[in-house]
């Protein structure tokens, strides 16, 4: 426990130095040790290459899932690393919408069979952009992710630590060599008795104590020196390695963003093959309601003129019209039966012709 507890401590203290230094040299007051210009331009290079590979992860984020509250518990599940639990698709959930809706408005309905039909088909769009989200984690997202939360975002961080630290011991012992100057100086110049007036003799006596004190560190901040340039040579060299491969970086990226693409175009050309095929389905429906409300119109119109010429129509006009070489119409037959129960005899070298539709069983005759 003492260890962890000294451990901690001095970590403590060498964030508090570093943000105490990096604040100094973003005030301009601080010494900042400038890096090798031809590092400093692989660094702007790939600097860029995370900026914007972190912008493209955020917008390919929102494109696969819209919903601001799932990314965020999303992300929550992977920090925790805890399995997501499956989620449904928005065109998941309007599909069984619409089956439940179809089964309620009847099976056997146009409107019910065209919104079961409908249903399966965002079903199958779910399905499909379920597919999709998958590929694009794994063959798109990961690989921009390996790169900017990878190797190099590690010895970047690493490589602003060492300077840091580099920069703090040279202030360190430019501070150690200011005390040494101006002990010496007080040694060479002892105090005058009006100065001593003015002066308590405490405040002076603190004063050359710490002076002393940094005379004394101006060995240790040296050595302290030399190590942190060693350390920052050192992780300067291991972060060019890594910053001079910035041209396979992007030629993994342009694989990934190829994968990406071909994802989307299969993607796409499935759910216009499911649209497609729902809208033959919804045209077949149409034209069997209008086949089915066609039908009951002919139906009607003719019971309608039949009921007419048995009411109006003499059954000598009705066997005219039927003296002609063509088959005999549809109320032929009905007419005769009408006809005997006039009264009337019916014309029997006309009983023998094929009849085009027998309505006697369709139509209930007055009497």
């Amino acid at each position: 426990v003492a260890m962890d507890l000294t451990r901690l401590a001095v970590d403590a203290g060498q964030f508090i130095n570093r943000a105490v230094q990096y604040t100094e040299e973003s005030l301009g007051h601080g010494e900042k040790t400038e890096l090798d210009p031809g590092l400093g331009e692989l660094f702007v290079r790939a600097d860029a290459t995370k900026t914007w590979s972190d912008q493209m992860i955020s917008q390919t984020e929102v494109l696969l899932q819209p919903n601001s509250g799932a990314r965020l518990e999303d992300r929550l599940y992977e920090h925790l690393d805890w399995s997501v639990p499956p989620r449904p698709r928005t065109h998941e959930v309007l599909g069984d919408q619409m089956v439940q809706a179809g089964l309620e408005m009847g099976s056997n309905t146009p409107y019910g069979t065209a919104l079961l039909r409908c249903g399966e088909a965002q079903k199958q769009l779910g399905e499909a952009e379920r597919k999709f989200v998958q590929s694009t984690n794994i063959h798109f997202l990961t690989p921009l992710r390996s790169f900017t939360e990878g190797e190099y975002g590690d010895e970047r961080k690493m490589l602003v630590n060492k300077r840091l630290d580099l920069d703090i011991a040279k202030t360190r012992l430019r501070k150690a060599h200011e005390a040494d100057r101006e002990g010496r100086s007080l040694n060479a110049n002892p105090l005058e008795d009006d100065y001593l007036s003015h002066v308590s003799y405490m405040f002076s006596f603190l004063r050359v104590k710490w002076l002393k004190m940094w005379a004394q560190e101006i060995a240790q901040a040296e050595m302290e020196q030399r190590i942190c340039q060693s350390l920052f040579d050192r992780q300067s060299e291991i972060t060019r390695r890594v910053v001079e491969g910035i041209g396979n970086t992007h030629t993994n990226h342009m694989r990934s963003l190829t994968d990406f693409v071909e994802g989307q175009a299969c993607y796409f050309d499935q759910c216009h093959q499911h649209a497609q095929e729902l809208q033959k389905q919804l045209q077949l429906c149409e034209q069997t309601k209008n086949s089915q409300i066609s039908t009951q119109l002919d139906q009607i119109s003719t019971i309608s003129t039949v009921h007419l010429l048995l009411h109006a129509t003499p059954i000598k006009h009705l066997i005219k019209l039927t003296l002609l070489d063509e088959a005999p119409p549809p109320w032929f037959d009905l007419a005769q039966v009408a006809a005997e129960k006039r009264g009337e005899a019916p014309c029997q070298s006309l009983t023998k012709k094929k009849l085009c539709l027998n309505l006697k069983d369709q139509i209930r005759i007055p009497k």
